[in-house]
């Protein structure tokens, strides 16, 4: 990261860190991850879950950089049960990975729930208006906060554009992101609030 900063100084002199600097390193990762890939042979898993992609809470080259998504279409919920399922009979996943606050891990004490309504209504709106057809406005006669149904719905419209060059993965769900799901990404359509 330091070469990329050194590298990037002149272009970057004068702006504030955001955004930028914390792709950069999730890309570094993805390089990395896929330079072994192409010398082993070995097949990089992405580990994007569905929650993530309809909001793009993701890296374009970083880590969605891969071969196959295989929680692709498993809502970040659903990540934490079968996490917990999985170690019933003894820990395989670390307690500490299950229990604390989600997060990038792109800045210190960053969580995803600084810019994101708690998982549990971000997939449940997500589902409701992804899966289910829902309009936003029956959404929101379901009882979740306008605020958060805007948030949700408007991210998962902007995020197309990555989802469509995420790679494969299993679709568990009745509707997945792919050709279960396409909205619009070279124009300025939006469908009716």
């Amino acid at each position: 990261m330091k070469v990329f900063d050194d590298m990037l100084a002149p272009q970057f002199a004068g702006l504030a860190a955001d955004t930028t600097e914390e792709n950069i390193q999730a890309r570094i990762r993805g390089n990395l991850l896929m330079a072994l890939s192409n010398k082993t042979g070995a097949l990089v898993l992405t580990t994007g879950n569905k929650s993530e992609m309809a909001v793009g809470y993701c890296t374009l080259y970083g880590d969605m950089a891969g071969g196959f998504a295989v929680i692709k279409d498993i809502a970040k919920t659903l990540v934490y049960r079968l996490s917990r399922w999985r170690n019933r009979d003894g820990e395989v996943i670390p307690e500490r990975i299950i229990t604390r606050p989600p997060s990038a891990e792109l800045k210190p004490g960053q969580t995803d729930q600084d810019n994101l309504p708690p998982y549990e209504v971000l997939d449940a709106i997500m589902a409701a208006y992804m899966e289910e057809d829902k309009s936003p406005r029956e959404i929101v006669a379901m009882g979740f906060a306008e605020a958060d149904v805007r948030r949700v719905v408007h991210l998962l419209r902007l995020a197309e554009y990555k989802r469509r060059q995420a790679p494969a993965g299993i679709r568990v769900t009745q509707r997945g992101f792919g050709k279960d799901w396409r909205y619009p990404i070279t124009n300025r359509y939006r469908d009716e609030w």
